[in-house]
């Protein structure tokens, strides 16, 4: 189990992981100088914590965030790209960042007081939810330098919001602000400037005491369901109740509920 803030050899410095409540995790980008942008360190260190969260079964719901108010992530490190090291910002088994291709069963929320663009706002649209300040913005501005936002924001962008705005958006490279983006439902909580963190707090506050593997079962399925079929998502959801059903949650809750009593999760 991961007790304290994990350091990564040279990557301590740019992501900080740490447990802030008994099942809730925090995970902070932390390279101001370079407005939080992505190298290879950054990639690195953010696959190795995002695979220590998936194998700890105490974390229940992790948030990401930055640790400064001003800027997210900015993207790509031009720079890097410029001195031939952009491949080192993809990972094989997380492509981007080392995050936002990577296989997670566990719910992200995305707490976001400034700037998100680019690949900063590709990582957001990889998170399951955003709480965003009103001083945020998020944004695609690729096409402006000749490239695409390939990082999954031109294909997950028009599944979060009315696809005519996503197709603006990423053809026009103009930024979205906090209030449309909550007004299109791309956010989940529009708070005051300041407050992000603790509304994420909140949010994941209301999903921990849940069973973690109902909660994981059932986010696999509204991802997955959402780009198929109906009859391929009814077939998804009966195999993944059909696992669920082998669990030992999956007996605790309406024992609990008979018994009047809270449920106690072991996660198995």
């Amino acid at each position: 189990m991961i007790t304290e803030t994990e350091r990564h050899g040279e990557s301590a410095a740019v992501v900080l992981f740490e447990m802030i409540e008994p099942h809730l995790a925090l995970v902070t980008l932390n390279r101001p100088e370079k407005r939080n942008a992505v190298n290879g360190e950054v990639a690195a260190a953010l696959e190795v914590i995002v695979r220590r969260i998936e194998d700890d079964p105490q974390v229940r719901a992790v948030i990401l965030t930055s640790s400064q108010d001003k800027v997210f992530c900015a993207g790509a490190d031009l720079g890097a790209v410029a001195s031939g090291t952009g491949l080192s910002m993809e990972t094989a088994h997380g492509g981007f960042a080392g995050f936002v291709f990577a296989n997670r069963v566990k719910p992200w929320i995305a707490a976001i007081e400034g700037l998100a663009v680019a690949g900063g706002f590709e990582i957001c649209l990889a998170c399951d939810m955003i709480v965003a300040s009103r001083q945020a913005r998020f944004g695609l501005p690729e096409v402006k330098r000749g490239l695409m936002a390939g990082a999954g924001g031109v294909h997950r962008l028009p599944n979060r919001i009315p696809a005519s705005l996503a197709y603006e958006l990423i053809a026009t490279g103009e930024p979205i602000d906090a209030e449309r983006a909550y007004a299109t439902g791309l956010v989940n909580r529009l708070v005051e400037p300041g407050q992000a963190l603790a509304a994420a707090r909140d949010l994941a506050g209301r999903i921990t005491p849940n069973a973690p593997l109902a909660v994981q079962h059932s986010l696999a399925v509204a991802r997955a369901g959402a780009a198929l079929p109906d009859g391929a998502a009814r077939v998804l959801a009966s195999e993944r109740m059909a696992m669920l059903r082998k669990t030992e949650d999956f007996r605790e809750g309406p024992r609990a509920f008979v018994e009047k009593r809270d449920p106690v999760w072991t996660g198995r």
